[in-house]
């Protein structure tokens, strides 16, 4: 029996087995660059905007058609007559050696908690200070219980709110030295307190930064 062999057209010495496919890679990363990098940033983004404005926009606060914050990112208050807000941990370069850096509280730039651990010489140094410093300002006892986020920085550096002890403790302070009641202070303070996160998460908070410009607008006859 005679066989015919089968003849195997010999593919050209310049063709190549992936060249058939770089048209569909090409079309397909393109499509993939349009739905990812183009219509879902738009997408969520117009509707950030429809639902969430405020929030899309940075929480940001005004006050007299000038922006003085946002209610996002906390600011470092000092004097008697406003309530002071959780320690920060966040630096900045130093304008003298730009390879050390100083303390600079709610450096946005540089969100970042110590990294020290409970047992570490330097917190606890830190902490004991904070403490009889916190106690003084606010005319306690020397054994008077204080609240834990008056004396220790958040893990971002930049948390705005205070807890409603923290804030409670300090209206007599701020009432002394702005010459209001206390009752009015305290006042302010529960009407600037938040809830729980839909009722249930964290513990009600005291956002510093609203509840200073409320102080403010109080003394310029404006609440």
């Amino acid at each position: 029996m005679n066989t015919v062999p089968l003849s195997v057209p010999a593919l050209p010495a310049t063709a190549s087995p992936l060249r058939g496919l770089l048209g569909p890679c090409l079309r397909g990363a393109l499509f993939v660059l349009l739905i990812t990098g183009v219509a879902y940033p738009l997408a969520t983004t117009g509707v950030a905007q429809l639902v969430l404005p405020q929030q899309a926009n940075g929480s940001l606060v005004e006050r007299g058609g000038a922006v003085v914050g946002s209610a996002l990112i906390g600011q470092w208050f000092e004097g008697a007559a406003y309530f002071h807000p959780r320690p920060s941990a966040t630096t900045a370069p130093d304008a003298q050696d730009a390879s050390k850096s100083v303390a600079a509280p709610y450096n946005a730039a540089a969100s970042l908690g110590s990294n020290q651990g409970p047992t570490n010489p330097a917190l606890i140094a830190n902490v004991q200070q904070r403490v009889a410093a916190y106690r003084q300002a606010n005319g306690l006892a020397q054994d008077a219980s204080v609240p834990v986020d008056a004396v220790t920085a958040s893990a971002s550096g930049l948390d705005p709110h205070i807890s409603l002890a923290n804030a409670q403790l300090q209206a007599a302070r701020v009432a002394q030295a702005r010459g209001l009641a206390v009752a009015r202070a305290q006042q302010l303070v529960q009407q600037h307190t938040e809830g729980r996160v839909l009722g249930l998460l964290g513990e009600p908070r005291v956002n510093v930064l609203r509840l200073n410009l409320a102080l403010d607008a109080l003394k310029a006859g404006k609440e």
